[in-house]
């Protein structure tokens, strides 16, 4: 009963800082109103985080301690998110898919490294993570989806946007870091349009090593230069109620990377170029009826990436690997929504798909690798209320058409029709409290990066990598409970059984050592999350005054504390659950000055997959003093991240003898800023042009 009371205590306190706008607020804690002359302008504040029927959003643009610095770095901050070299990019348990403003990225493995930490952060908007996603999102989706908003709000006058960074490291040598973007739209009687352009200069070092017992197979010391640069694009013509919008992104990375390595029977000194490519152009078309709450979307998606990496020996002059590939993407898709007059509130939603992929991989000129996939779709979805019930019901016949060979053959081929089911049911306890089930049944497909047979990452005489063009999909239901108060407060639950599960893992070999990616037949995984803010007022002023008090919670002192625990079980594998905690400290300082304290830590022993932790994984301290000035226009941030220097990778391979340790100069201290050039224009309205892709179900259960 002690426990109990204690957590509905807990509950209330999180109640006084709430920032959910559903509730009904003040006008002080939920909008700004200006009076000039009668115009009225009505600016929603935005929520650090959100929570909604199937996704959580972070907001980035507000909260200088994810945006400054790479986009890499803030997502690192994420409670409940790991992002490493071996367990890839995972949030509580869930393999995550990557989007860019609504439409997937379709990279992997090294590219997508690349994009993530050369995008900077103070670019982006929000990241969503779609930990339940609907029929409306292609089942191939798997387990969840992140989505990373980049764009801004476009308004009826020139407006524009000039963001920077720089951060310094001394690991052996000193490196630097910097990048600039800038944002700029405008509007016409006859068009709206938005551009946003950027690049970035990374110098990163790196040293890691396998041993295998006694013997160290490798130790590599490197240091890598990154350069990337992107543009972003959007227009859009009204006709009407109706309206075309036309996005073009390009982005261009170049990695030169100098590695010195030795180990049993050998000693190398290598340079590595990476250069790679990438456009994604959408065309969508928005009909809109008399009827606001019909909307009927037509969209058109290609992208193209390209690839190429070679590794030069230094000490011979010869070429080691010379690899390259090439990916077309293309996608047409439908989508109808219309509020429909059953019980309290029912919207139904349907829409086809049909997208074409075709990959080519070249190992010095040979092709070794011709893979295609196609695939054809049709969903149907209701959302109603019911009372204190809100109800989400859908299911998606996908159909999958693959095929491709190898330099020695056919690879496998997949043909599969199947219908994928997903239900979430909610009941809402009282006013913002609410108890959320949800399933859903997913497919993941196997991504090009795990199919190319040629080595893309730096290889020596003990140490390579592969890829296996036989994969077979990864079918997965996952199942997910959820407790929820006030955004913030929330405690959940989720299982996942995969069958066919893709892993990467390292094992043994007769050279040495190398990375694979195989099939699992089976694995469960299972998770467990807890959030929880603790203002510092309730320390001093006790609960009662707290809960007398009338404040913006964004103005307060307070601290987040996140724990998560997941578990991989695999059949014949001895597996422990590994604790991930994070915990977010804001204080206003004097001057409206705000320190942000984030650390990030694991335990010891735990797996992820066939990885044993023997260190804390992702072990991190950052601090971030932050400012505004000139009327909120400018933004100014001082940052040092990893100030203790604990992140590091100390790794065990479940069934080997093998140990493999990893650090990077994650140590840094820096400063970004970005500045909102004022406009003399009256703002008319807002629109988005970058993201053309918004989701539908938004305005339901959840919000």
């Amino acid at each position: 009963m002690k426990s109990l009371l204690t957590c509905l205590v807990l509950l209330g306190v999180t109640a006084v800082y709430a920032q959910d706008d559903t509730t009904k607020q003040t006008e002080k804690d939920s909008v700004a109103i200006k009076n000039d002359l009668n115009e009225v302008v009505v600016e929603k504040k935005k929520q650090a985080v959100e929570r909604k029927a199937d996704r959580t959003v972070f907001d980035f643009s507000e909260q200088a301690y994810l945006n400054s610095g790479s986009l890499m770095e803030g997502l690192k901050k994420l409670p409940g998110l790991i992002i490493s070299d071996v367990a890839g990019m995972m949030y509580q348990g869930k393999q995550l898919q990557v989007y860019m403003d609504g439409r997937p990225l379709n990279i992997y493995s090294n590219e997508l490294t690349s994009y993530l930490e050369g995008l900077p952060a103070n670019s982006v908007e929000k990241v969503e993570v779609i930990t339940n996603p609907g029929a409306e999102f292609p089942a191939t989706s798997g387990g969840a989806i992140i989505n990373i908003v980049t764009s801004k709000k476009n308004k009826k006058y020139l407006t524009a946007t000039y963001s920077n960074g720089y951060s310094y490291t001394k690991y052996t040598t000193g490196r630097h870091h910097f990048n600039n973007s800038l944002t700029v739209s405008a509007a016409n009687k006859l068009f709206s349009w938005q551009i946003q352009g950027g690049q970035s200069y990374t110098e990163n070092y790196r040293r890691n090593s396998f041993v295998n017992g006694n013997v160290v197979l490798s130790n590599n010391l490197s240091d890598r230069v990154n350069r990337y640069y992107y543009l972003k694009t959007g227009l859009k013509f009204d006709f009407k109620a109706d309206r075309l919008l036309v996005n073009y992104d390009v982005n261009n990375s170049g990695n030169d990377a100098y590695i010195a390595a030795n180990g049993e029977g050998f000693v190398s000194d290598d340079k590595s170029k990476s250069k790679w490519n990438y456009q994604d152009v959408m065309l969508t078309y928005q009909k809109r009826f008399s009827d606001v709450s019909k909307k009927l979307d037509f969209r058109f998606n290609f992208n193209n990436s390209k690839n190429n990496f070679d590794q030069i020996s230094r000490l011979s002059g010869l070429n080691v690997l010379g690899n390259d590939n090439n990916q077309n993407f293309y996608q047409f898709k439908t989508d109808y929504t219309q509020d429909v007059s059953f019980l309290d509130k029912t919207k139904i939603s349907a829409g086809i798909l049909g997208d074409l992929l075709d990959f080519e991989a070249m190992n010095f000129g040979v092709r070794n690798l011709d893979y295609r996939r196609t695939s054809a779709a049709a969903y149907a979805e209701g959302q109603f209320t019911y009372k204190k019930f809100d109800f989400i019901a859908g299911g998606r016949l996908e159909s999958y058409n693959v095929e491709g060979h190898t330099n020695t053959g056919e690879r496998l081929q997949f043909h599969k029709t199947r219908v994928f089911p997903n239900a979430t049911v909610q009941y809402n306890i009282i006013e913002n409290v609410y108890a959320k089930a949800n399933y859903n049944n997913k497919i993941s497909l196997p991504d090009t990066s795990a199919l190319n047979p040629n080595n893309t990452n730096y290889q020596n005489p003990n140490v390579a990598t592969f890829g296996n063009p036989n994969l077979e999909p990864t079918f997965f239901h996952n199942y997910e409970l959820e407790l929820n108060a006030f955004q913030y407060f929330n405690i959940g639950y989720s299982l996942t059984d995969a069958k066919n599960q893709i892993i990467n893992r390292i094992v043994t070999t007769e050279n040495g050592a190398a990375s694979i990616t195989q099939n699992v037949p089976s694995i469960t995984i299972r998770n467990f999350n807890f959030g929880i803010p603790l203002p510092y007022m309730l320390f001093t002023e006790g609960l009662k005054k707290t809960l007398e008090l009338d404040f913006n919670p964004d103005e307060i002192n307070f601290m987040y504390l996140y724990a998560g625990n997941q578990k991989h079980n695999i059949p014949g594998l001895d597996t422990k659950s590994i604790w991930s905690y994070n915990i977010m400290s804001q204080i206003l300082l004097p001057g409206k000055v705000k320190f942000t304290t984030n650390y990030n830590t694991s335990n010891r022993g735990g797996n992820y997959y066939y990885y044993v932790a023997k260190s804390p994984f992702s072990q991190q301290l950052d601090i971030t003093f932050s400012k505004k000035f000139l009327s909120d226009n400018l933004s100014v941030s001082l940052y040092a991240n990893d100030i203790l220097n604990t992140n590091k990778q100390n790794l065990s391979m479940a069934g080997t003898n093998l140990t493999y340790s990893s650090k990077y100069d994650t140590r840094r201290i820096g400063f970004s800023l970005s500045y909102k050039i004022p406009a003399k224009n009256k703002p008319e309205r807002e629109s988005n042009l970058l993201n053309s892709n918004p989701q539908q179900k938004q305005n339901t259960i959840g919000n």
